[in-house]
């Protein structure tokens, strides 16, 4: 269960999820599933899990010219965990800043 919940989703859109409909992102390893994501969730933060939804991100090839010449690499593959909380929990990514 230790570093299944690798780092939140702190973006507008989630933010503005997470007020209106209790529900947060999360990047997770690519080979958790639902149960061991909603678990570790709950073991972490203390909540209880209604539902899960997971998608799983490809890397995209990127490249761009420079002076060095035509350079190219490629985004990361990771998987995004979206929790929906029951009601009246919430969960503060700000209290220990």
């Amino acid at each position: 269960m230790d570093k299944i919940i690798l780092k939140p989703v702190i973006t507008e859109k989630m933010t503005d999820l997470g007020e209106k409909l209790n529900r947060y992102g999360f990047i997770v390893l690519k080979d958790a599933n639902k149960i061991e994501i909603k678990n570790a969730i709950e073991h972490l933060y203390g909540v209880e899990v209604v539902a899960i939804n997971t998608m799983n991100y490809s890397g995209k090839t990127k490249s761009r010219f420079t002076k060095a010449g035509f350079i190219s690499g490629k985004t990361g593959a990771y998987k995004k965990a979206i929790v929906t909380l029951a009601e009246g929990e919430t969960i503060d990514f700000y209290s220990n800043i």
